[in-house]
């Protein structure tokens, strides 16, 4: 029986680590067709959560009627059912769903609903896998926790592998279809070793324990409470994941890498504390006692390390340089461009492990001993793991609904840890109910006293910043993220989104231009779009035409806008009030390739802020299926304006657009785009340029700048260069790294 388990834990390891490669990769899949915003995201997560618990529901019910033999047969079926799912995943989510049905996924409720629908199938495996497998293993109630406990522990540590594996290796080289190929391998292989020892325990007599051969020297505890319990404690988990990953995302300044990163450690804790209590829990005797204080300990450790970081000296061992890394510029050494193996380990590592390693040892550690209070019964282990399984996702996923749709907007990041670390006085109240005040009534006190103490949200950012004058910044955030306008010198603020430098106020510079010249060189923009919001100068700069009727920004960040607004009511320069007041603007808080590919509409001017390649999403895009899309959505003469920091995003761009010319803004690359021959004149631009109307709109500063420049401008063609393409499935300049 102990080959059987440890077997089994290894082809379960196996399981995990395809299953999380599956969900990086689909979830960038699903982005594509309902957008990359917090809603879209959020929801997911949702239809992926929502399938494992259903599996894990059904699962256990199945396993009740099996012979453990029967067990293991059923799950190497769903292992070789998921790489099937796996393989042809690809063609059902992009070229079917994407390249012929993404137009029903207009409508959020629509696509929350297509989202579930397309993800039920492979996520129900995934979820009847552990019910089944300790059906397959626990031959006896005392042991039932922790044969359990190993298998979770071996299959959460797998899911952490995977998750690492994805981003640095996986879609890096081999795409995001490649690493899905690579996820169905590893289910292949669990499938057929599960298959193969199956067959031989299958029509086997084996004996089990009597049912109730727990029971002796454990206390007796409803399971509805446990239920409960679980539930409760899903909820804080997964409000507590996104949190953090919120905060460390700022704090890194997230890359493609930082998602699957910041999982991998998050699931490491998760594997280390499964693990760690399978050595000691059969002598637990009160498993609901030692449940409760883990959620107390768990739940007061995160608001503990949340005031540690605010408030401990700037000059403390690793927050020294942290903080030097926050109030250094763009950050790009977390790629490896700057700083070497030791930086990169400082941000994704000691960062992350001292923000939340503690608690999510805790959160592993509960789930063997919770099982120990309910496993009386081995022929009854695959309806409880998988009753419990399904009760904990499913506060999982009120949790994160709660919390990414609701609570951010309304409390913000510092409120909702706040409330969240309060949700640990339910626990502490349980534990004085069954055991006294002695022992809970402390951690209630404690908590109440960390709740209060938690950071501003003013302060938490502003330490994430790099800013030291709270009175001179401004801070924003909602659902959709986090952004911040800090002082940099005298009368000058930068814009940061998600911890990223984007542009300044006043305005100038490359943005600026990068507004100005295409809609200058345009014959007569009436309709023109931008993605992207920052700080509007780019989208302001591009509205100096009078011709131009309308002006549609799409932004994934809505806080961007809601700085604006407090700078203009706090006294702004005239170009941001200005902006904020052009009743020809339109700023919607949505995906920009996601809206217009919805849209019906045609422009005349496409322009793109500059987006640099190693963030995050960056590649849908700079790939060409994105830049065929947008010139779809030019109408007859109409202009794409894109700023091309690789070679390849040029490749990927000449690719698309059958004409294209470049100009050198301040030294960086940007292209002219269209898909009628382009006949763009320097000299009609200076002229259009000095015209009263735009002079005005303009003003002295920015028209010296501007014209400035075109004195000296040139229209070059390409230099064309054999290599590859970034693709929506191939989104290699993102993940570039080190």
């Amino acid at each position: 029986m102990y080959s059987r388990t440890g077997v089994a834990s290894l082809l379960f390891f196996l399981s995990g680590a395809a299953a999380l490669v599956y969900q990086v990769a689909w979830q960038r899949l699903l982005a594509l067709l309902s957008g990359v915003s917090s809603v879209s995201v959020a929801i997911i997560v949702a239809a992926f959560m929502a399938g494992l618990g259903m599996g894990a529901e059904w699962g256990g019910r199945r396993s009740v009627r099996m012979s453990p033999g029967r067990a293991l047969l059923a799950f190497a079926f769903l292992e070789l059912g998921i790489a099937g799912f796996g393989m042809l995943s690809p063609a059902l989510y992009y070229d079917l769903l994407y390249g012929r049905f993404g137009h029903l996924y207009g409508n959020p409720w629509t696509a929350a609903l297509l989202h579930l629908l397309a993800l039920l199938p492979p996520t129900i495996l995934m979820g009847m896998s552990l019910p089944l497998l300790a059906r397959a293993t626990v031959s006896d109630a005392p042991s039932a926790a922790r044969t359990i406990g190993t298998l979770y522990a071996l299959n959460v540590a797998g899911a952490a592998v995977g998750a690492l594996l994805a981003p640095w290796l996986l879609i890096r080289f081999l795409g995001v279809d490649g690493a899905i190929y690579v996820a169905a391998a590893l289910n292949l292989v669990a499938g057929l070793t599960a298959l193969a020892l199956a067959t031989r325990l299958v029509g086997g007599v084996e004996a089990e324990a009597e049912a109730g051969s727990a029971a002796s020297g454990v206390e007796p505890v409803s399971f509805r409470l446990c239920l409960l319990l679980y539930a409760l404690s899903g909820f804080c988990a997964i409000s507590l994941e996104i949190l953090w990953f919120r905060i460390v995302d700022v704090g890194v300044r997230s890359s493609a890498f930082s998602f699957g990163t910041l999982l991998a450690i998050y699931l490491a804790g998760l594997a280390s504390g499964g693990y760690a209590a399978t050595l000691g829990v059969g002598r637990v005797r009160r498993p609901v006692r030692v449940f409760l204080l883990c959620q107390c300990a768990l739940l007061l450790y995160a608001g503990a390390a949340a005031i540690a970081l605010v408030h401990l000296p700037a000059d403390f061992p690793l927050l020294s340089w942290l903080t030097r890394y926050w109030e250094g510029d763009d950050g790009r050494l977390l790629l490896g461009r700057r700083g070497g193996l030791g930086s990169l380990l400082a941000l994704y590592g000691a960062f992350p492990a001292a923000l939340f390693g503690p608690a999510t040892f805790l959160m592993g550690f509960s789930f063997p001993v919770l099982q120990r209070a309910v496993q009386d019964d081995p022929r009854l282990s695959g309806r409880r793991v998988g009753a419990l399984q399904a009760a904990n996702i499913l506060g999982c996923i009120a949790g994160g609904l709660c919390v990414g749709l609701v609570a951010f907007d309304r409390l913000g990041s510092a409120g909702t840890l706040r409330a969240v670390v309060l949700i640990g006085l339910v626990f502490a109240a349980v534990g004085i109910a069954r055991y006294g005040a002695r022992t809970f009534a402390p951690w209630a006190f404690a908590l109440g006293l960390v709740a209060l103490a938690s950071p501003t949200a003013m302060q938490l950012w502003l330490r994430l910043h790099g800013a030291q004058h709270a009175q001179q910044s401004l801070l924003g955030e909602d659902a959709s993220g986090v952004a911040a306008l800090v002082p940099i010198k005298v009368n000058t603020l930068k814009l940061m989104v998600g911890g990223h430098d984007h542009s300044v106020i006043p305005y100038q510079g490359v943005h600026s231009l990068l507004g100005a010249v295409p809609a200058l060189l345009h014959p007569r923009p009436q309709r023109v779009a931008l993605i992207g919001l920052g700080s509007g100068d780019t989208a302001w700069a591009a509205g100096l035409r009078p011709e131009t009727e309308r002006l549609d920004v799409f932004e994934l960040v809505g806080a961007e806008l809601g700085l604006l607004r407090a700078l203009a009511a706090r006294g702004a320069p005239r170009e941001v009030k200005a902006f904020l007041a052009d009743p020809r603007v339109r700023v919607r808080v949505e995906d920009g390739r996601h809206a217009l590919r919805q849209t019906a509409d045609r422009y005349d001017l496409i322009e793109m802020d500059p987006l640099k390649p190693e963030w995050a999403m960056s590649g849908h895009i700079y790939s060409r299926e994105f830049f065929l899309m947008v010139r779809e959505r030019l109408a007859s003469g109409g202009l794409f304006c894109a700023w091309t920091p690789t070679t390849r995003v040029e490749r990927t761009l000449e690719s698309a657009f059958p004409h294209v010319l470049y100009v050198q803004l301040m030294g960086l690359p940007v292209a002219l785009a269209s898909r009628d021959p382009l006949v763009l004149d320097l000299a009609a631009a200076r002229e259009r340029l000095e015209r009263p109307a735009t002079a005005d709109y303009l003003g002295p500063r920015l028209l010296r700048y501007t014209r400035a420049y075109l004195e000296d401008a040139e229209l070059l063609p390409p230099s064309p260069s054999p290599g590859t393409l970034n693709t929506d499935l191939r989104p290699r300049d993102e993940f570039a790294g080190p």
